[in-house]
């Protein structure tokens, strides 16, 4: 059973690997998800699978997270992305947010020994030489 956090969750990649997460139930656990704006969507990805934690970009979002999901912890902005990324249950760290916002949270996952799956290329076309600086640092795969 492989944890994953993925960042990006409401998007066509993110729906994409959640679909392939609820057809895997024995190998695959989403412990971790983030969406930008979407948070109906996100509210009904979290019911399905049951995450630990949820983070949403909006703060005022996440407050309307907060009462409808039942045992599940929420976050917002950078900050809750970055706690995703270092979820001690995660084993991978699936980034498919688009642009930029997904370097921080990347770094971070390195740092705390997550292998990475990149979805959007921004990261590496940005940061490459960096984020595969400190996966060779620290261990762990950058997979494309």
């Amino acid at each position: 059973m492989k944890n994953v956090v993925l960042l990006g969750s409401t998007g066509s990649i993110g729906t994409s690997t959640a679909k392939v997460a609820e057809d895997l139930p024995g190998d695959i656990h989403l412990v971790g998800l983030a969406a930008g704006g979407n948070d109906a969507l996100l509210a009904e990805q979290a019911n399905q699978f049951q995450p630990e934690l949820v983070s949403i970009s909006s703060p005022e979002k996440a407050e309307g997270l907060r009462s409808k999901l039942d045992g599940i912890r929420v976050a917002s902005g950078e900050k809750g992305l970055i706690e995703l990324a270092t979820l001690p249950s995660a084993d991978i760290v699936l980034i498919a947010i688009v642009g930029t916002a997904g370097l921080q949270p990347a770094l971070a996952a390195i740092r705390a020994g997550k292998d990475i799956a990149v979805a959007s290329k921004e990261i590496l076309v940005m940061a490459g030489e960096i984020v595969m600086a400190a996966a060779r640092k620290h261990g762990v795969n950058v997979l494309p």
